[in-house]
Order: C-alpha cells, then structure tokens, then sequence
C-alpha cells in the first residue's frame, strides 16, 4: 500500500517547518493512514464466469463517471453494445460465454475504478491481487499489466474459442463437496485410466481421444473441488466421489468443460491473440491461478493467462500466498461475493476481513469496514 502525495507531504514537512507546519489535525490524520497502510494491507479479488446476473453494475454507471466510462470503452472496444446486453439482457443472451466474460470484466474494471479512485482520496493503494479464472483478466486490467480495451475483446475471443473447442453436451463440470482435494484427484486419474482401452484392446480401435478425460479444474476451498472433462468420465468420477464419502457432487449447468486438456484447442487459438497484445510489469503483484506464484513481469502475465486455459485454477493456494504477502484486508471487486464466501471456507474461524464493491451502497459500507480497522 502507498500513502497519497498529500498525507505523504504532510509527513515530509515534519524536517522543514521553516518553510510549512502541518496542523495539529493534520499531523494526526498522517499518523492514522500510515499505520493504516502498515497494518491492513489490502488485496483485490475477482471473481469469474457464473458471478453474472442482469442489471449488474447499472448503479455504478449512473453514480460515478469513471465506471460509466468503462462501460462506454466496452461498447466502442466490441463494436456492439454490450452495455445494453448488461443492464437489459436478454439473460439466455448474457449467459453465452463469449458475452458473459467480457460483461463480467467490465463490470468487475467499472467497480475497481470507482474503489481505487475513493482509496486514493485517503491515502490507500493495493498492495496484490488474484482473479479467479476470468478474472485474472480483471486483475490484470487493475495492475496496468493490460490496456481495458485489449482484455474485453481478448476475453471475448476466449469465450468463444473454449465454447467451440467441445461441441455442446460432450462436456461437462461437476461440483464435490466435503471430500479432500487429494482423493478426489485419485479417483479422476483412475476413472481416467478405467476409461482408457489398452493398446491392443479391441475398444482401443472406436476410442475418442478426449473421451475419458476428466480432472479438478477449480480446487475453490478444502471443502470444494469442480472438476472437469468428458461428460461420462466427470459423471462417473462425481459417482465415485459420493461413494468415497462426499456430501454432495453436484453436476453444474455450464456450456463446456473449462480447465481441463480439452480446451487445448482454445489455449492455443488464445495463445496467438496473447502473442499480438501489449502487456506491461504489473504496478502490484497479481496471484497466477495456475501455478499459486506472484506475477510481476508482462511477460509472466502473458504465460500465465494461456496456461489457465487448460489449468486447474488453484485458489486455496493463491489465497494463502496472498495472505503470506501480508494482506489482511480482502476486498471482492466485481459482481456478487462468491469469493468472500470461498475466503471464509479457507481461512475459517482465521478469516480476514472480507469486503466487496459492486455497487455504491457496498462501496461505502467497504470503505467504513477499512475506516473501523
């Protein structure tokens, strides 16, 4: 976190009264941000595709400038209006991947644009941040590493790029919950290889390469694992996991396996559209979901988000590095609270304050949660 040139003048002025003497207030004020820089360090956290609904981010386009200004760069950036698809829908419409990732990156940059610019009023920076699949993109665009307009079209192609990549209903994605991360992995390798014929096997000359693939995508919290692939080895394996003990394993309603090898195809459609992109170092450090390290190069950013692709987002992991980073204060930028709620799951009776902007009524209660700390 950083302190304001203001506060920090105020601060600097102590070994040059002869020129200006800061107030009594002054001097108090300096001392309260400082220690609020030193003691709450701040994390930003986005969240990702199923955090959508229509009519997000409407207030922030009508309250605050900044963020109707995200919205308008959208519109132009895409050549259609997706505003409009935002606050209006239809919401079959919205819920296609390749609209609802850009829509969420907007939303998600509109609300982060709007909180910067209150924290920077006080005194207050980021010091990290972490993006939950698609919003790795969001973190990013909040970084600087990416320009706003280059990332919503880029999301947008990666939407479409992962809904071709498996043709509908040959995928599928399953939630587990209640059943250790580890045991999960096992049973999806030995559905894998139950569902592999072996060479000379009969089976082997009619196997569909892809057919029996099936793996965590998102290890969400230690409660909460998705995994992904084909739609028979993802439904044999969620069977399994029930008989191994789990509470639940839910099949989820989405449109194709994500994170999983069979986006290959889309990692490297996405890859060449990376490849053309300017990506600057990062003003803060930003957690990779596929590897749970620090990015800090342009670079590394770029290697990261093709990875993702068909990588499994390991947030547990990215939680606990931010937390090693010192962040104490967690707030949630973008649509819904989905990650305020998998941040308690992982910290438990530990948890760090958990905040969230998305619109202004959660604006000011974030910024007197940080004012109480």
């Amino acid at each position: 976190m950083s302190v304001s040139p203001g506060i920090a003048g105020a601060c600097a002025a102590e070994s040059k009264p002869r020129r200006w003497r800061p107030s009594r207030a002054e001097r108090r004020e300096c001392v309260k941000m400082v220690r609020m820089v030193q003691h709450n360090a701040i994390a930003l956290l986005f969240p990702g595709q199923g955090s959508q609904s229509v009519g997000m981010g409407r207030d922030l386009y009508h309250n605050f400038a900044s963020a109707r200004a995200v919205f308008e760069e959208a519109d132009e950036a895409l050549g259609f209006a997706l505003s409009k698809l935002i606050f209006e829908g239809p919401e079959e419409t919205l819920r296609l991947t390749e609209h609802t990732q850009p829509a969420i990156l907007t939303v998600s940059t509109a609300a982060e644009r709007v909180l910067t610019k209150a924290l920077n009023e006080r005194g207050i920076a980021a010091k990290c941040a972490a993006g939950h699949s698609l919003g790795e993109y969001s973190a990013h665009v909040a970084a600087g590493t990416l320009s706003f307009a280059d990332a919503v079209r880029a999301v947008r192609l990666r939407g479409r790029y992962m809904q071709q990549a498996v043709p509908a209903g040959e995928g599928a994605m399953a939630a587990i919950l209640g059943l250790e991360p580890g045991l999960i992995r096992v049973i999806c390798e030995q559905v894998e290889d139950k569902l592999t014929p072996l060479p000379g096997d009969p089976a082997a000359l009619n196997f569909v390469p892809g057919s029996a693939v099936v793996s965590a995508a998102n290890l969400n919290s230690p409660g909460q694992t998705v995994i992904s692939g084909a739609k028979a080895a993802v439904e044999r394996a969620a069977e399994l996991c029930k008989q191994a003990g789990a509470k639940r394993a839910v099949m989820l309603p989405v449109s194709a396996p994500f994170h999983c090898s069979l986006m290959q195809p889309a990692q490297e459609s996405l890859a060449r559209d990376l490849a053309a992109l300017e990506f600057r170092d990062p003003a803060f450090p930003v957690a990779a979901n596929v590897s749970a390290r620090l990015i800090t190069t342009g670079n590394a950013a770029r290697e990261a988000l093709v990875a993702q692709v068909t990588g499994a987002v390991r947030w547990v992991e990215c939680m606990e590095l931010l937390a090693a980073q010192g962040a104490r204060q967690f707030i949630e930028v973008g649509p819904g609270r989905v990650l305020c709620g998998l941040l308690k799951q992982i910290q438990g009776k530990d948890a760090a304050a958990a905040l969230n902007v998305e619109d202004s009524v959660s604006l000011e209660k974030t910024l007197a949660g940080l004012a109480a700390n």
